[in-house]
């Protein structure tokens, strides 16, 4: 009802769902009793993360990427492997009591950046587009990319503990991480195929076609599923070679993106905030909310920096590029679907960092989109012709168009 009237202000959609489900869940009035381990949220959880793995790896165009992006391509590449380095190294400080797997998983688990939480930020068009799409792009691919490692470390963590047989555990990884691109790339390229056959012919209408384009994400996740791969890492390749066969435009995927896939996006923000918001917050110590601030900050800001030094950047858009890493999605997805179904010695202080480290860049992030958003479109538009100013290709945001959708802030 008042979406318009919040759109460019410092209260985001998720930031209001979390505090709705915080406040009608066990942590405030306590009417709405939400069970996280009732499989309904499971079911949830997992089509979420399959149409969001699928959807925001089909909308990246990796040729125009290889082309004129190469921001994020350095920021994937290097940047995301450097934090989840640094922040392994600063959860072993910490948390001296966690193994090496499990600090490993605590930084690869909040690794994976959300710009939805930022949405601001990407649809300012004070902002340079070459900076808008390079957040659009990261946050796009670098869930999908994490994903593998933190079923490693998952394992590993619960391996190290004797809850699965190692022998037994290294040739089940290996099929997972196999025969799950396999699966997604088969399908992603013969959907492709045939829904461009069947639109070009007319043999299809809009609404099936689209249909059958997000019907693919599940195909995929069930057929790697039974032949032994990872259906999630399946659901990502899917999307990846989908959108970068398909020939025929995809203006039903980008809907879906703003209308039913926003809803479960918001569900899953509602049932954080009502279940493993007061969850999280029963196992808060100072040393829980250092390492949410280092992961917020230099964890990710520092390799941002490092993976970015030579490209001709000023220094407030290192900084800029460094703190606009929201912790959202896929974090929740990710902690709800390992951790619940994993034995790790130390899962409730995991499930805890986690939650405090999203709920922080909930609000965070939130607060300082709009805001930092115009600042920084300021400060770049007295750069003048600068690198950051550069032409690049204009690719769909996770809600649509920016350049069609959102007011300039």
């Amino acid at each position: 009802m008042v979406s318009g009237r919040l759109e460019g202000t410092v209260l985001s959609a998720p930031l209001l769902f979390v505090a709705f489900g915080f406040l009608a869940g066990s942590g405030g009035f306590g009417f709405a009793d939400i069970d996280i381990e009732h499989s309904a949220i499971h079911v949830i959880a997992e089509l979420t993360l399959i149409l969001v793995l699928f959807t925001d790896a089909a909308r990246i165009d990796l040729k125009q990427v290889r082309q004129d992006h190469n921001l994020p391509m350095r920021m994937l590449l290097l940047g995301l492997p450097l934090t989840m380095a640094a922040g392994t190294l600063v959860a072993a400080a910490l948390f001296p009591a966690f193994s090496i797997w499990e600090a490993a998983l605590l930084a690869v688990l909040l690794a994976p950046t959300d710009a939805a939480l930022g949405q601001s930020v990407v649809s300012a068009k004070a902002v340079p587009l070459r900076i808008r799409q390079a957040i659009n792009i990261e946050s796009g691919l670098n869930d999908g990319i994490a994903l593998p490692a933190v079923l490693l470390f998952a394992a590993l963590a619960g391996t190290a503990h004797g809850a699965h047989d190692a022998g037994n555990w290294l040739q089940f990884g290996l099929l997972q991480v196999t025969l799950g691109p396999i699966a997604g790339a088969a399908i992603g390229f013969a959907g492709a195929r045939l829904i461009d056959i069947a639109a070009e012919r007319g043999w299809a209408t809009t609404a099936f076609q689209g249909i059958g384009i997000l019907s693919l994400s599940v195909l995929a996740y069930v057929l790697a599923e039974m032949i032994g791969g990872n259906g999630f890492i399946s659901a990502f390749v899917a999307g990846v070679v989908f959108g970068n066969s398909i020939r025929h435009p995809c203006t039903y995927l980008f809907e879906f993106m703003e209308s039913e896939g926003q809803l479960l996006m918001l569900i899953t923000f509602l049932v954080f905030g009502a279940a493993l918001l007061p969850e999280g917050l029963a196992h808060l110590n100072v040393t829980t909310v250092v390492y949410a601030v280092l992961s917020l900050t230099a964890i990710r800001m520092i390799p941002i920096a490092l993976s970015l030094l030579g490209s001709g950047l000023r220094l407030p858009t290192y900084l800029f590029l460094g703190w606009f890493g929201p912790r959202g999605l896929a974090s929740i997805l990710f902690v709800l679907l390992i951790l619940e179904e994993t034995s790790i010695p130390h899962r409730d202080e995991i499930l805890s960092i986690t939650v405090i480290t999203v709920v922080l860049s909930v609000i965070l992030h939130g607060l300082s989109a709009a805001p930092l958003a115009r600042v920084y479109g300021r400060l770049a538009g007295r750069m003048g012709d600068c690198e950051e100013s550069k032409a690049v290709s204009d690719l769909p945001l996770r809600e649509g168009l920016a350049t069609n959708n959102n007011p300039e802030p």
